[in-house]
C-alpha cells in the first residue's frame, strides 16, 4: 500500500496542508472528545460527584462544564493532529488569554462554585449548628455568607487570570442600563432575596400562603422561593411575591392556629345539648389542643338554623388545614345525628291568609293524562 498518497495534501487550512490520515486523526480525537463528554454527563458520573456532598444544581452546572471542557480539549488536539497548529499557550485572536489559561479560568470558576456549596453546608450543618440560634436564622447566615464567597471568589479569579475589574468600567456601565431596562425582574429578585434572608418573614420550613399559592417553603434561593403544596407539588415563586404582596405565615412566631367552623342546626334544636356535641367532636381530635380549651359560640338566629361557630386551636394540623376541617366536620355531624340533633336546610314557609289553594300532584296528573292518550289510542284502533 503507497502511504504517500494518504500523505498528500487534500485540503489547504489557514495555510497548513490536511491530508488524509490529518483527516482520519481529527475525526478520531473529535470522537473521542464526543464520547468523553457524553461521559461526564452520565449518571454515573453523577453518582460519583455527589459522593462528595455537592448539590445537585451544582453538579449539573459541573457536569455541563466539563462536558465542554473536554469536548473543546479533545478539539483542539483533534485539529493539532490534522496538521494544523494550535498551541495552548499562544494567545487565541482578539483575546489576550490563551487556550490553557482559559481552561484554567474554568477550572478555578468551578472551584469557586464548590467552595461556596461547601461553606454554606459546613456553616449550616456543623459550625452554627449547636450555636443556640434559631435554625432559620443560621440558614440565612450560612446563604449570605455562601453568596459573599461566590462573588469575591469570583473576583478574584477574573482578577489573576488577567481580566482587570477596572477595564470593565464601561461593560459594568452598559449591564447598569441593561438592568435598569431588561433585567430590572431579576435585579428586583435577587434585592428581595436579600431582604427576606435579613428580615425572615419566611423561613425554611414555613407554611405560607402568597399569590394563591399555599405550601411549605423548602428553599429560600437568591432569585425565587421553592414551595412543595400540600398535592407535592414544587411552585417556584419570584422573591418580589414575598415583599409586595400580602403573605399568609401560617407558622411565623406562635405554631398555633385557630380554626372556626360555622355550623346550622334546625330551630326547635336543644342548644346546650347542640354545644355539648360540638365540644365533644373538637376534644376527641388528637391534634386539637387542650390550651386554650375549644369553644362554641351561638353566632345567631338565621332564617333558616340557629348559627353555631365551633372554635379549635391546632399547633400541629397548619400544614394540613383542609384535612383537620374535614375531620372535624365529619366528627360533629356524628355527634349532632348521634344527639338527634338535625342540621337545618333551607326552606320557606307558605301563610294563606284567605281563598282557597288547590295543590295537585304534577306526577299523578301527567300519568292520568297518559293514560287518557293511551285509551283513545286504542279506541281509534
Amino acid at each position: 500500500m503507497d502511504f504517500g498518497l494518504l500523505q498528500k495534501p487534500l485540503l489547504h487550512v489557514f495555510g497548513h496542508d490536511v491530508s488524509f490520515l490529518g483527516i482520519v486523526a481529527f475525526v478520531i480525537w473529535f470522537s473521542i472528545g464526543v464520547f468523553a463528554a457524553r461521559a461526564l454527563q452520565s449518571d454515573v458520573f453523577r453518582r460519583f460527584l455527589s459522593r462528595f456532598k455537592i448539590e445537585t444544581n451544582l453538579i449539573a452546572i459541573l457536569t455541563t462544564i466539563l462536558s465542554l471542557a473536554a469536548l473543546a480539549f479533545f478539539t483542539v488536539n483533534a485539529v493539532n493532529a490534522a496538521g494544523v497548529p494550535l498551541s495552548w499557550n499562544a494567545p487565541l485572536p482578539g483575546v489576550t488569554l490563551s487556550l490553557f489559561q482559559i481552561f484554567l479560568l474554568i477550572a478555578l470558576l468551578i472551584a469557586v462554585f464548590w467552595i461556596s456549596s461547601r461553606t454554606k453546608r459546613f456553616l449550616f450543618n456543623r459550625f452554627l449548628a449547636k450555636s443556640g440560634l434559631d435554625r432559620s436564622l443560621q440558614y440565612a447566615i450560612a446563604q449570605i455568607v455562601s453568596n459573599v464567597v461566590l462573588i469575591v471568589g469570583i473576583f478574584i479569579v477574573l482578577d489573576n487570570a488577567g481580566i482587570h475589574l477596572g477595564a470593565l468600567t464601561v461593560f459594568a456601565g452598559a449591564v447598569g442600563v441593561g438592568v435598569g431596562f431588561g433585567l430590572q425582574n431579576i435585579a428586583s429578585n435577587f434585592i428581595s432575596g436579600l431582604v427576606i434572608l435579613a428580615e425572615r418573614p419566611i423561613t425554611v420550613g414555613d407554611r405560607v400562603e402568597v399569590a394563591g399559592i399555599a405550601g411549605q417553603v423548602q428553599h429560600i434561593r437568591a432569585r425565587s422561593t421553592v414551595i412543595v403544596t400540600n398535592d407535592n407539588i414544587t411552585m417556584i415563586v419570584p422573591n418580589t411575591k414575598f415583599i409586595d404582596s400580602p403573605v399568609t405565615n401560617w407558622t411565623y412566631g406562635d405554631p398555633r392556629v385557630r380554626f372556626r367552623l360555622p355550623v346550622g342546626v334546625a330551630y326547635g334544636s336543644d342548644v346546650n345539648k347542640v354545644r355539648q356535641a360540638l365540644l365533644a367532636a373538637a376534644s376527641e381530635n388528637a391534634n386539637t389542643l387542650k390550651d386554650p380549651a375549644p369553644s362554641v359560640f351561638l353566632e345567631k338566629f338565621g332564617e333558616n338554623s340557629i348559627d353555631f361557630e365551633l372554635v379549635v386551636w391546632s399547633s400541629e394540623m397548619s400544614y394540613r388545614p383542609r384535612r383537620y376541617r374535614s375531620d372535624l366536620n365529619f366528627a360533629m355531624e356524628q355527634k349532632l345525628r348521634e344527639a338527634g340533633i338535625e342540621i337545618a336546610f333551607p326552606q320557606r314557609d307558605l301563610h294563606i291568609r284567605s281563598g282557597v289553594l288547590k295543590v295537585q300532584n304534577v306526577d299523578a296528573a301527567n300519568r292520568s293524562a297518559s293514560r287518557t292518550d293511551s285509551s283513545r289510542g286504542e279506541n281509534a284502533r
